[in-house]
């Protein structure tokens, strides 16, 4: 019993703590990935650095497949399932609250300060009281959200918007603070991934095979990019330049302020994995079963990683490592330079949910429905 009040005692000074963060503190640190890809420009990168060997702390198991990536900030970890939940559960695997979404959440959530933010293959973006699991507010799209949303901030603490496409061909924008459409901008098809942020400019592809570069201030096209087919993934940025894969297995390095394609690659398979970056090496995983490191300058193949089975699942780089897993159900660290497994572990179940990555440890989700922590 003693214990029972500890750890309710501890839940509620926690989720007090947690209510009183301001929004510019939700950011990418050592103790925090807010979203999808760790930052607004999806780079990827992980502020912890984490070492091998890594062993299994806890499962925890919902009701269906756990397709949607963590995220996870000030010791509470957020991740939606097929069985149509928003989980919030504490670092030890202890459930805190969960949201009844409707519909399967399969797009990774986004911490935006107070809220946690997520869409379902119903078309439903929801808004999330992180300290009550209360629905704030929830916008309607025409078609399925496969992607996270991305915030905006607005200029002068003028509040900040949510960016979110779907497959009703649109990218939305909608107020984070009362949920009411500002604009959307329409593609000539669906809408997979996560729109990344280059300043006031928001990148994304679709599956009418385009990248796209849209004012995030009113929504208007600045630059349309052809590249052949379907982009069912995200792009990510560093410094002034994107990379991307595209559904027929070319990479491609574009130039954001040239507005030109510094270089492209054939023949790495499907890619519905999204790129990391660290310093000038771009990791990227492929439905061939290959993890391959390009040289972000030059686009040559630094080295590739074959597993057993599709990885769809982005990478996610920490200090000199790389994290991934894949659908032969294993959970891999790789050596950033040589691409040379340094560890893994097999769930047993497809993953295809991408790494949340903490200094506590790494959480993903798998296709057995569990929710799986690894940390020392």
């Amino acid at each position: 019993m003693r214990k029972n009040q500890y750890h309710i005692l501890l839940t509620l000074l926690l989720l007090s703590v947690l209510a009183g963060t301001p929004l510019s503190a939700q950011e990418r640190s050592a103790t925090c990935w807010p979203g999808f890809r760790g930052d607004a420009q999806l780079s990827g990168f992980a502020a912890a650095s984490i070492s091998p060997p890594l062993k299994l702390m806890w499962t925890f198991k919902t009701g269906d497949a756990v397709k949607s990536s963590a995220v996870w900030c000030n010791g509470i970890i957020f991740i939606g399932s097929n069985d149509g939940f928003l989980y919030a559960l504490s670092t030890a695997g202890n459930l805190l609250w969960k949201f009844d979404a409707g519909n399967s959440i399969e797009a990774p959530p986004l911490i935006a300060g107070h809220l946690v933010i997520a869409g379902t293959l119903e078309g439903k973006l929801f808004a999330v009281n992180i300290a009550t699991g209360k629905e704030q507010w929830h916008y309607v799209t025409e078609g399925q959200i496969s992607g996270s949303p991305n915030r905006v901030m607005r200029k002068n603490g003028g509040g900040f918007d949510i960016l979110a496409g779907s497959y009703d061909y649109n990218l939305h924008c909608i107020d984070g603070v009362t949920g009411k459409p500002r604009w959307k901008y329409e593609t000539a098809n669906y809408i997979n991934g996560t729109p990344a942020l280059f300043g006031k400019i928001a990148i994304f592809g679709g599956c009418d095979g385009h990248l796209y570069l849209i004012n995030t201030a009113n929504g208007q096209l600045i630059e349309m990019i052809d590249i052949g087919t379907y982009m069912a993934s995200s792009p990510a940025i560093g410094g002034n330049k994107v990379w991307f894969g595209n559904y027929d297995g070319e990479f491609f390095c574009f130039d954001l302020r040239k507005k030109k394609m510094v270089w492209k690659k054939s023949g790495g398979g499907t890619f519905l994995s999204s790129p990391a970056i660290a310093g000038n090496r771009v990791i990227i995983g492929s439905q061939n079963k290959t993890v391959y490191c390009f040289n972000a300058t030059t686009g040559d193949i630094l080295w590739k990683y074959k597993a057993l089975g599709k990885v769809d699942a982005s990478p996610v780089i920490s200090g000199n490592l790389v994290v991934v897993a894949s659908s032969d159900g294993r959970i891999r660290m790789l050596d950033l330079i040589t691409g040379s497994e340094l560890w893994s572990y097999e769930v047993g179940s497809p993953v295809y949910s991408t790494p949340a990555v903490t200094s506590a440890g790494v959480v993903v989700g798998g296709e057995d429905g569990n929710i799986y922590m690894f940390g020392k």
